[in-house]
């Protein structure tokens, strides 16, 4: 009866908006995945048409599993959970480097059968816990004047900067931009005095420029062929048989759905046209069944997810529960604009998955935890009203 009765408690407590739309668009992008897949499922790796649904379902639960963890601990316990977790994922990550396996040009895996880790997702909820930590407790710090604050500041870019560095020689563009992407808007919004954020921001990026110097000296190159070949994003369909050929497949894929789609299951740029639909581009098959105006319901369901998250990091009654919200919203906004932009010729195609809408299975698990830290983050909020 207790146990049923916390259970209700905790329901109660969270922000329904934001859970309703995780579980619709999780819901909604798992069945998606089956017509997104079917072709390469079947053709490529000769197996049923459900063989990536079994395995997205798969991740689906040990998202929702470490989402009901995260919401039942106290935040306050992360300022000895997360430093662990940290450095685990710090040395996952270095293994990586050295003995992962490589997927389309990125060392960024770790093979376990069933399920394969990558480590640099995995990496993106516990960088936002860690730096949200680490501005609760030097928050104070930074803006004292009886404090050196140059330790403190150069100390927030190895938390905030390690990561994305080991990403890079991992050689994942798409994964260190949203880690960077996630420390600039924690690092622009920190307590730190905005004097002292520029004139760091201004050290760190002649020393990234001296590191491409020396990178460069040492091998020949800073980017390697494939990378730098994404930047050349213009006009994709004037480049049809070399960099242009998947962006330009999309823009046919997303003009042929029209206003309401050609059928769920009638996609016919899935097969062979696009290079596995079900992760990066699965908007454009998305578009392409379904149709513009399906599209751009999914498009508003994302403009609620990040307006709640940021509405929960101003509500927030902690430091810590103010920036892990602000982190989180942040990720899923990165992702969302770099998947997007790169499809719609705005951006270099990265390769970064989609919200809820992408296959994959570590993306899933660490999205879904994120999620779960917010929805922590309004529980206490709800059930502790005292304004820091």
């Amino acid at each position: 009866m207790k146990v049923l009765r916390g259970i209700k408690n905790t329901f109660k407590d969270m922000d329904k908006v934001l859970l309703f739309a995780m579980f619709f668009l999780s819901i909604f992008g798992l069945f998606n995945i089956v017509t997104a897949s079917s072709r390469e499922a079947v053709t490529n790796m000769d197996q049923s048409v459900y063989f990536y649904f079994y395995r997205h379902l798969a991740a689906l639960l040990v998202g929702l599993v470490s989402f009901i963890i995260i919401v039942n601990v106290d935040t306050k316990k992360y300022h000895g959970l997360v430093p662990v977790l940290f450095l685990c994922v710090i040395v996952l990550n270095l293994y990586v480097i050295v003995n992962g396996a490589v997927t389309r040009g990125a060392t960024n895996w770790i093979p376990l059968g069933f399920f394969n880790l990558q480590p640099s997702e995995i990496a993106k909820p516990v960088l936002i816990a860690m730096l949200a930590i680490f501005v609760e407790r030097f928050g104070k710090k930074f803006r004292s004047p009886k404090v050196r604050h140059s330790e403190l500041i150069w100390l927030f870019f190895l938390v905030g900067l390690i990561i994305p560095a080991f990403v890079f020689f991992q050689r994942d563009i798409g994964t260190m931009l949203i880690q960077l992407a996630i420390f600039g808007i924690m690092y622009l919004l920190s307590p730190i005095l905005t004097k002292e954020k520029w004139k760091s921001l201004g050290f760190v990026m002649l020393g990234v420029v001296f590191l491409a110097l020396c990178l460069y000296a040492y091998r020949g190159y800073v980017f390697t062929d494939a990378q730098s070949s994404r930047t050349d994003y213009w006009d994709p369909c004037s480049k049809f048989a070399t960099s242009g050929y998947q962006v330009c497949n999309a823009y046919i894929a997303i003009n042929l759905g029209g206003l309401d789609g050609v059928g769920i299951g009638k996609s016919t740029q899935k097969y062979s046209y696009i290079p596995e639909p079900h992760t990066d581009m699965v908007f454009a098959i998305l578009s392409e069944e379904y149709g513009f105006l399906w599209g751009a319901f999914i498009i508003v369901m994302y403009a609620i997810i990040v307006t709640r998250l940021l509405m929960l990091s101003s509500k927030a009654n902690t430091i810590r529960g103010k920036y892990m919200c602000l982190g989180v919203a942040t990720y899923i906004m990165a992702h969302i604009v770099i998947n997007l932009g790169g499809l719609f010729g705005l951006m270099p195609l990265t390769g970064v998955p989609l919200p809820f809408l992408s296959y994959g299975g570590s993306f899933t698990i660490s999205l879904i935890a994120a999620l779960g830290i917010a929805q922590r983050v309004h529980i206490e909020t709800s059930r502790h009203k005292i304004k820091f």
